[in-house]
């Protein structure tokens, strides 16, 4: 008996990865995030599959279920939103495995900060422009260390993606500006890949007034910095003089 946390992807149900659809096939039960997983990822299970949708669910629940699994010997997919590692809640259910000697595995997925990204047709990294992505959240009811708030994280005006903040939007903005020029371009992709998505592109300095004028205030991704706007210097990689362990500069017929 094994669980397996499984990254769904951001939304649309194809981007979920070929092991984790290949073992929501297999397993026995499931327990995904009903919130914010596509209900079309259910079509994927075995029509005897149990599913229970944790969106409704205590962690001693969700315990439960994982127990009741290991003694039936029963595998579990415990299928969670973008990939499973980044604000996905999974570390105490891994704490809750082990002390109840249950095997786990994590098996990775498309996280929501490089679907919008994708969805811009942009670049997080950009010779001369950016070689950093911080990944972060406004501090709400989940706190931050001080030395990881926002305006600090800002110093470097690095890429930054934000998630789980649209309802801190005025926080987000007057803390950014603080380090941000303010014609700093911004990007707020709304529910990426699903049917419904939305992008709104605007600066820094009008940044709260377009997330109220759109009414759009969760499942959203804010998108800050210079890779939004500007092309960057050519990389060195395709350059015909840059050699590197695969390429000599001499051309071969690959075959």
């Amino acid at each position: 008996m094994k669980v397996y946390f499984i990254g769904a992807g951001p939304g649309a149900p194809d981007l979920i990865t070929l092991r984790g659809h290949n073992l929501l096939k297999q397993c026995n039960v499931c327990v995904y995030a009903g919130s914010l997983v596509s209900k079309e990822h259910l079509n994927i299970l075995d029509k005897h599959t149990s599913v229970y949708n944790s969106a409704t669910m205590s962690l001693e629940e969700i315990g439960d279920v994982f127990l009741n699994a290991k003694k039936l010997n029963h595998n579990v997919a415990r299928l969670h939103t973008g990939d499973p590692s980044l604000y996905g809640s999974i570390g105490e259910q891994i704490a809750f495995c082990i002390e109840n000697e249950i095997e786990c595995e994590v098996v990775p997925g498309v996280s929501s900060f490089s679907a919008s990204v994708a969805a811009l047709k942009k670049e997080l990294t950009l010779p001369g422009i950016s070689q950093t992505v911080i990944l972060t959240r406004c501090e709400g009811r989940t706190p931050v260390p001080a030395r990881e708030r926002l305006e600090e994280l800002a110093k470097s005006q690095s890429s930054m993606c934000i998630f789980l903040s649209a309802k801190l939007i005025q926080k987000v903005s007057d803390a950014l500006i603080q380090q941000y020029p303010a014609k700093t371009p911004v990007a707020i992709v709304y529910k990426a890949t699903w049917p419904d998505q939305k992008i709104i592109q605007c600066t820094l300095s009008d940044l709260t007034e377009q997330m109220k004028k759109q009414r759009i205030s969760k499942t959203a991704m804010i998108l800050v910095g210079e890779f939004l706007q500007r092309q960057g210097e050519a990389s060195c990689l395709y350059d015909a003089g840059f050699t590197h362990a695969y390429r000599t500069g001499k051309t071969s017929n690959a075959k």
